[in-house]
């Protein structure tokens, strides 16, 4: 993900195809010329110059007037709430501050893409979540396109308008975030988008009758013959079977309590499964489960 990053930056080779950033084919541009700015997970700002001189650095080597300078800093330290911190070197500020310098220095140069390389992972918990918001508001200010690479799954919800999923270098799938979580196209995709992940099970298909272990899932319509294959449950479309019906035999592990929900963990057969439930729902150590068997997704058991 990072390595993609580097080639629109124009900091490494690409092998093959065009990078183009706004109809402008840059192949050939030298990183300087590109007009992008970019936002790196350890901030990479100067020890030694105060969080002003941080932010003012790019456009003195761009020999942007100083009158300049001073109001597109002013105005980016404003946005981001650290204009109290412009005489302070980096190593007076907490982790939050020295990531909205980061920011601030490359929304002053008003680049055609901000790149962000997983600019919250060195964060704690709380305070990516905080700053999570602060980007989304940002990017929802400033309208400029970015290119924004995680492994949080939350983080790619949260602050995409479109995804682009890869793995081990190949892309998956491209989509909204809801398209993505409602209609992943393998389980690579359906076990990183949701948490907690989707439940995937060993199951096989009998025309419209799908069995995983001993439970029989009647289906609404046939699907296409794929035995054996692997279905997919999101936790929150996991409900009590009333009567036993189209249910799955359920033994119970252990529970954790969020407040909100509760996440129950146990086993189908020998396959370990999670269902997201209310906090008011009853629980017991044997239970039978089901779900709408239009929340339920299908993937080959070879190819995932």
């Amino acid at each position: 993900k990072s390595t993609l990053l580097r080639m629109v930056a124009g900091l490494e080779e690409i092998s093959g195809g065009e990078v183009s950033i706004g109809g402008r084919i840059v192949n050939e541009v030298e990183p300087a010329d590109r007009d992008i700015a970019m936002v790196f997970q350890n901030y990479a700002l100067y020890p030694h110059m105060s969080v002003y001189n941080n932010m003012a650095y790019g456009l003195r080597n761009g020999k942007t007037p100083k009158a300049e300078i001073e109001t597109r800093v002013a105005e980016a330290a404003r946005m981001l709430e650290i204009e109290p911190f412009l005489d302070r070197k980096p190593k007076a500020l907490s982790g939050g501050q020295r990531q909205r310098v980061a920011m601030g220095r490359a929304i002053v140069r008003k680049p055609s893409v901000f790149l962000f390389d997983e600019p919250l992972s060195n964060l704690d918990a709380k305070l990516r979540v905080t700053m999570r918001g602060e980007i989304k508001r940002l990017q929802r200010r400033l309208g400029t396109t970015s290119l924004y690479v995680t492994h949080d799954q939350l983080e790619a919800m949260t602050l995409a308008h479109r995804l682009v999923v890869l793995n081990k270098g190949s892309i998956e799938q491209i989509g909204t975030p809801l398209e993505v979580y409602h209609n992943p196209a393998s389980t690579f995709v359906a076990s990183f988008i949701g948490s907690p992940a989707m439940n995937l099970l060993n199951a096989r298909l009998d025309g419209n009758r799908l069995m995983i272990n001993e439970a029989v899932l009647q289906l609404s319509g046939s699907l296409p013959s794929s035995s054996p294959l692997t279905v997919g449950i999101r936790p929150e479309d996991l409900v009590l079977a009333q009567n036993g019906v189209n249910a799955l035999s359920f033994t119970l592990d252990h529970v954790e309590e969020l407040g909100a929900q509760r996440l129950v963990h146990g086993m189908v057969g020998e396959q370990r499964i999670t269902a997201a439930f209310p906090p008011h729902i009853p629980i017991s150590d044997h239970m039978q489960l089901t779900a709408a068997t239009d929340k339920l997704h299908f993937f080959s058991a070879d190819t995932g």
